[in-house]
Order: C-alpha cells, then structure tokens, then sequence
C-alpha cells in the first residue's frame, strides 16, 4: 500500500525539474501546467516546489478587488490647478536658462 504524507498521489506522478530548466523554459513548462502537468522542481537534488494547475472552479473565477491603500502621506499633498499648458510652462522655464 502506498503511503503518502504530504499531498496527493498525482504529486508523485510528476515530472522532476531542476530550477534552472523552469527558470530558462518558465513560458513553455506553465503552458505544460496549464494543460495538466504536475512538475516538482528541484534545487540541489531536493524538492522544493510542486507546480499544478489549480482546482477546478465551475463559473468565472471571483475577481478580488481590495480599495487602493494610500501610503506615503500623498493623499495629504493639496491640489494644485495650473494656468497654462504644460509646453507653455516649459518654453517659460526653457527661456530662463
């Protein structure tokens, strides 16, 4: 009887990459996920990543959408309306020069 400890039996079926070969081929290797294939990728002869396609979902898949977070204090910054086009503020300040 086969044991398993840390996933699914699929996993086990997996192709076996190193990482150099996913990061030279990443394009063609997640087409190859896409369609199906489960890769465990290696570094120095270990595992450490599994690649498979995601679970199933039936509909359209849920966008997430979060509200913008502001950071830095800009949204503090006050607005400012400026007379003129922006290429007539630069022949002005071209012309300063």
């Amino acid at each position: 009887m086969l044991t398993i400890q840390s996933g699914c039996y699929a996993c086990y079926m997996a192709r076996t990459i190193p990482h150099r070969e996913l990061r030279n081929n990443s394009s063609k290797i997640l087409r190859e996920v896409q369609n199906g294939e489960i890769f465990n990728v290696t570094n120095h002869g270990e595992v450490v990543a599994v690649l498979m396609p995601p679970p199933a979902i039936k509909g359209p898949r849920p966008l997430k959408i979060r509200k913008a977070k502001r950071r830095g204090g800009f949204d503090k910054i006050e607005s400012v309306k400026i007379e003129g086009t922006t290429q007539e503020i630069l022949d002005y300040l071209r012309g300063e020069r």
